[in-house]
Parts: C-alpha cells; sequence; structure tokens
C-alpha cells in the first residue's frame, strides 16, 4: 500500500507546484509594464485637444483634417508592424531577443485593434460609410507625402553626386538664328502616284452569220438562233450526199468483156 501512495503524492507535488508558479508568474507579468513599442501617439493627443475646445469650437474640416492626419498614422504604424512581427518572431525563436520586445509589441498590435475600431467609429459621425474609407485615403495621402518629400530632396542629392563625382558640362546646342530676309527652303511636296488602273479593252462581240450562208458540205452554219437555242427548218434540212456506184454494176461490166 505505500508503494502506490508514494508515487501519487510525488505526481500530485510536482503538479500541484507547478500551478503554483504559474500562477504567480501570469500575476507578476501581468502587473508588469512594458516599454511601449511606438512613441506617443502625438495626432491623437491634437484631435482629442481640438475636440474639447469649447470657445469658440473647432470647426469640422479642422476636426476631419485631424482625423484623417490620426489615419494616417494609425497607417505608418501598421505596416511597421506587419514588417517587424515576422523578423522578431524569428530572433524569438533564435533566442537572440527577450520576451519583454516580444510582449510590447503584442500589446502594440491590440492597442492599434482599438485605434482602428475607434478611427472608423469617429469618421461614421461624420459621414456615414466614411469609416470604411478613412484608411485608403490615409494611404494614398502618405505615398503622396513620401513622393514630395524625394522630389523636394533631389537637388540636395544632386549636390552630393556633384561633390562626389564632379560636375559634368551639360552638351549646348548653338543655333543660328536665319538672316533677315532669307526664305527658308521648304522641300518640294512628292508627287502621289497615279492610281488609277488602266481600263481592260472589251471583248469585240462575235459577228453575226446570216441564216442563209451555207456550207460547201451542206452543213449550215449556226445563225444567231442557233445561239439562243432555236432552229429554223432550213437549218436543221441537211442535204445527203451523192451516193457511189454500186459494186454490183462494176462486177457485171468485167464478166462481160471477159465473155467478149
Amino acid at each position: 500500500m505505500a508503494s502506490v501512495l508514494i508515487p501519487v503524492l510525488y505526481v500530485f507535488i510536482v503538479f500541484g507546484s507547478l500551478l503554483v508558479f504559474s500562477y504567480f508568474y501570469r500575476r507578476r507579468n501581468a502587473r508588469k509594464v512594458y516599454e511601449p513599442y511606438f512613441p506617443q501617439h502625438h495626432e491623437r493627443d491634437v484631435y482629442f485637444s481640438l475636440m474639447q475646445m469649447s470657445d469658440p469650437p473647432a470647426p469640422e474640416s479642422l476636426l476631419k483634417a485631424a482625423l484623417v492626419r490620426r489615419a494616417m498614422t494609425d497607417v505608418t504604424r501598421i505596416i511597421r508592424l506587419r514588417e517587424d512581427k515576422p523578423a522578431l518572431q524569428n530572433l524569438l525563436q533564435k533566442g537572440s531577443i527577450g520576451d519583454d520586445l516580444w510582449n510590447s509589441l503584442l500589446a502594440a498590435e491590440k492597442e492599434m485593434e482599438a485605434e482602428i475600431l475607434e478611427v472608423a467609429a469617429e469618421a461614421n459621425a461624420y459621414v456615414e460609410g466614411w469609416g470604411s474609407v478613412i484608411f485608403q485615403t490615409a494611404t494614398e495621402m502618405m505615398h503622396n507625402e513620401k513622393m514630395r518629400a524625394l522630389v523636394e530632396q533631389l537637388p540636395s542629392i544632386r549636390a552630393e553626386a556633384e561633390l562626389k563625382y564632379g560636375k559634368a558640362a551639360l552638351p549646348k546646342l548653338n543655333v543660328e538664328p536665319a538672316p533677315a530676309g532669307h526664305a527658308i527652303p521648304v522641300a518640294p511636296a512628292t508627287p502621289q502616284l497615279a492610281t488609277s488602273v488602266p481600263s481592260t479593252p472589251s471583248t469585240p462581240a462575235r459577228p453575226e452569220t446570216p441564216s442563209s450562208a451555207k456550207s460547201s458540205n451542206g452543213l449550215a452554219p449556226p445563225s444567231a438562233g442557233a445561239d439562243s437555242g432555236t432552229f429554223s427548218d432550213s437549218d436543221r434540212s441537211v442535204s445527203t450526199p451523192s451516193s457511189p456506184r454500186s459494186p454490183s454494176k462494176s462486177s457485171s461490166s468485167k464478166k462481160s468483156k471477159k465473155r467478149k
């Protein structure tokens, strides 16, 4: 009996100690304040300050502009969270960073989720349905500001490149003005090719043969009526040639000469 109670008591003590340790550890972590992942949200503070103005109250256009600026900052932070989370997760698995930085990232994600819902609700309070497109508008404005800042930095970048690599002289084109009273030659117009095709000569008409003419062998040539499918009685009549002498008469004459 004692041999069975000892393992059971051992398992109970081990699991009980693990439960107690996890309880106090979670309680300590809940009370612990992590360093914020992002700095203070200045645009949100400005919006709340404008909302609290009462004498005189802030105009609605100014409030909308402040809300859009707040949404632009939220979009920038969301993009940074999406880019940093996979890298931090890999570093945490390798043990390169501690849990404090990872927990601050998770806390920033939860804060941004609440911020997005709050901004969408504020936008819908001004204009119905604006909350679904305000972040798209903020993204377009953010890209526009980045492009403008890049264009404004072009002169300084060019100056640095000239100091580093030297200034290259640009080629100049010397165009001499035409003298007064001199006419500018104009290229002659290209003659157009004749597109007309010479007409093909028509087939000569077939001469008509008179119906009265007949050939020497007694056959009548086809007439105009024959071409149309009609024949006259004279055309249909064919003269039969004269029959040669019969062989019986020639043989009888030869026999008579022999008898004489």
